[in-house]
């Protein structure tokens, strides 16, 4: 988790410095060209101070909101936010292999599931041997929970960065 920090903080910083270093000489110089209803230059510049800001907010709650995630408050029998879980398919008798993280960090190709996402939220709170049926956008999906390790099991393992 703590490399998607830094990478919130790294946009955090450059979105910074767009907004108070280039974005003001842009408008500076848009203004210069003359009648400001018919100039697209200044529209373009205040149009993105306007994105910029709107992301620096976004990022600055996000940031917020991951120092809020006490790991040490998890549960530590059930699924959550780094967690390891092996799943049975069942309608397609498929094993597959599932790390619960936080958005920034999903990718569901490598196994990598967003909390957020339906079956990252409909994995949150079961044990092995649970079943739990999914609504995804593709329909209604069932799985088993084969195996669990949660994210203290898996920090005690050094199993490396988790979420």
């Amino acid at each position: 988790m703590q490399e998607i920090r830094n990478k919130l903080e790294v946009e955090l910083k450059a979105l910074e410095h767009e907004i108070i270093h280039e974005l003001p000489k842009e408008i500076q110089t848009a203004r210069e060209l003359g009648d400001l209803r018919e100039n697209a230059e200044y529209k373009a510049a205040i149009e993105r101070q306007t994105l910029v800001r709107g992301r620096i907010d976004q990022v600055r709650q996000r940031l917020e909101e991951l120092s809020r995630i006490r790991i040490d408050k998890l549960p530590l029998e059930t699924a959550h936010l780094g967690s390891l879980l092996t799943v049975l398919d069942m309608e397609n008798d498929e094993e597959k292999t599932f790390e619960l993280v936080v958005p920034e960090a999903a990718d569901p190709a490598s196994g990598r599931l967003s909390i957020a996402s339906p079956i990252g939220q409909g994995l949150i709170g079961k044990e092995e041997g649970d079943e739990v049926k999914i609504r995804t956008p593709n329909g209604l999906r069932t799985f088993e929970v084969i195996s669990l390790r949660t994210i203290h099991q898996r920090k005690n393992d050094g199993d490396g960065d988790i979420a």
